[in-house]
């Protein structure tokens, strides 16, 4: 493969977190891809704008427009996976393939409940405390390599209850329909919640297979980074082949 051949990829995080979620993936991918990470709406740089999937899906297709080589591979991770599926539903010419992590759970009906139990009980408690809640967590569980670029991004605790509000009850295996690129569905091994509609998805679209990372939980891409990036490397070089 030239570099000319190379797929672009456009990372897009998961909720709370920033372009910064992806700082591994980017530095590893860079020398044969073009690549972007996203800071999606009330998110990172992007704080102080509010939360819309329509302004998430224009946001995405400007990161892929500045990369300057067609139609992308976009990585979605969590919200940001069920981003990228508004995104390949509004603006499928912009698409290339389509990787969702972490993102194969319906958000409709009952088990959508909990999460907005905790959109509500988010606004309740502190920035500054949320804030260390998660510094801590994540210092405890990732070595500083992989956590430290997000760590450092910020969080949008603030953006959580419109950004849910919005997400869930809209998106099941149906919305998968509408993407006419091939799919990869990611998912960390161990991500029971957000595999619980896995299979799902994965048969409500002709070109959809499912990988899993050993081991890896909801955030497989710093569970297991290399799998991950691996991955995403693998499925960028499997659309240059078929095209």
């Amino acid at each position: 493969m030239t570099a000319a051949d190379a797929v672009p990829i456009v990372f897009v995080h998961g909720t709370r977190f920033s372009a910064g979620q992806w700082s591994v993936q980017l530095a590893a991918l860079r020398d044969e891809f073009p690549v972007a990470a996203v800071d999606l709406p009330g998110h990172g740089e992007r704080s102080a704008e509010p939360w819309s999937l329509s302004s998430a899906t224009e946001i995405i297709a400007s990161a892929v427009e500045s990369l300057d080589r067609g139609p992308a591979l976009v990585v979605g991770h969590s919200l940001g996976g069920y981003a990228s599926l508004e995104f390949a539903r509004r603006r499928p010419e912009r698409l290339r393939g389509l990787v969702l992590a972490g993102a194969s759970a319906s958000t409709r009906g009952l088990r959508a409940a909990p999460y907005r139990w905790v959109a509500r009980l988010i606004p309740r408690i502190s920035a500054d405390r949320l804030t260390q809640w998660n510094d801590r967590l994540l210092r405890r569980l990732y070595p500083p390599e992989v956590v430290e670029a997000t760590i450092q991004s910020g969080y949008a605790f603030h953006t959580l209850p419109a950004a849910w509000d919005e997400v869930l009850g809209r998106f099941d295996a149906d919305a998968i329909r509408f993407v006419e690129a091939p799919v990869l569905i990611l998912n960390g091994e161990r991500d029971t919640v957000f595999r619980a509609s896995e299979a799902d998805f994965a048969r409500a679209h002709p070109h959809a297979r499912v990988e899993l990372i050993p081991r890896a939980r909801h955030l497989a891409n710093f569970d297991a980074p290399d799998a991950f990036t691996d991955a995403v490397r693998r499925f960028a070089r499997q659309l240059a082949a078929a095209s």
